[in-house]
């Protein structure tokens, strides 16, 4: 009962690997806020583009043609677009778990029940803190220096053993609720029919996790979809930023996107 319990849970991790066709690595970290984007490493600032348009290098600014300022405003303005993607990615990543988990505590122990508002608690702290990974607030993001393989790294780690620790705890917590209540309705029951309310329960979650299959998978599917369109927007903003490189030689040893489809 336990084991079935448990990867139900666990089953929309193991499911869940968003874009499968390319990687991505940034070179630098990105800072961006309404009006400046910035591009350092180690603290250091090598390129800022100020309102889209006016372009410093190393502190230095460039001198721009009006091709070239139209040419940096569209790298500018793919840069704003696609980065706070990133956030949203991974935000509804741990959604998805989520739903998952509470699909599964609801149907056992009803809504709003300390253990479902515990797991709520527990979830939406970990998203809080994937949006602090990444300094969001408001329209201002900061993005370390990464490489992003297959996007499975947005949620490894931490975030991912934090996950599999929470429907562990829940798995105990779902368990002793569900053998209080068996424990309850059978004080003067046989030993018989405890043991067929136990073999119900199993029947009930194997029920329970098909349908939570159905959902689960049609969550990752429009995921690994937002995710893969993602992976080709950066590979067209690579070529942008490798267009730009050429047109602006000041900006030829200062490669921010790797891109590479497989």
């Amino acid at each position: 009962m336990k084991k079935t319990l448990y990867l139900i849970l666990l089953c929309f991790i193991q499911q869940t690997s968003y874009a499968q066709n390319c990687s991505v690595n940034f070179n630098y970290g990105i800072v961006i806020d309404p009006k400046n984007i910035r591009m350092l490493d180690q603290g250091m600032t090598y390129i800022q583009i100020n309102q889209d348009q006016q372009l410093f290098v190393r502190g230095r600014e460039i001198t721009l043609s009006t091709a070239q300022q139209k040419q940096l405003e569209h790298y500018s303005i793919g840069i704003r677009e696609q980065i706070p993607e990133i956030v949203s990615i991974a935000i509804e990543g741990v959604d998805i778990a989520l739903k998952a988990v509470n699909k599964v505590i609801s149907g056992l122990t009803g809504e709003n029940s300390a253990t479902h508002q515990k797991i709520q608690e527990k979830f939406e702290e970990i998203k809080w803190r994937i949006r602090a990974r990444f300094n969001h607030s408001n329209q201002n993001y900061y993005l370390a220096s990464q490489d992003l393989d297959d996007f499975d790294d947005l949620l490894s780690g931490e975030f991912e053993q934090e996950i599999e620790e929470i429907i562990t705890e829940s798995v105990g917590t779902i368990l002793m609720a569900v053998g209080e209540s068996i424990l309850n309705s059978n004080k003067n029951d046989t030993l018989s029919n405890s043991e067929e309310r136990v073999t119900t329960f199993d029947q009930k979650m194997k029920h329970i996790g098909k349908n939570l299959k159905i959902d689960v998978d049609s969550s990752i599917t429009a995921l690994e979809s937002k995710a893969e369109q993602f992976c080709l927007s950066l590979v067209e903003l690579n070529k942008v930023e490798a267009q730009l490189q050429q047109t602006i030689p000041e900006l030829k040893n200062y490669n921010l996107i790797e891109t590479q489809q497989y």
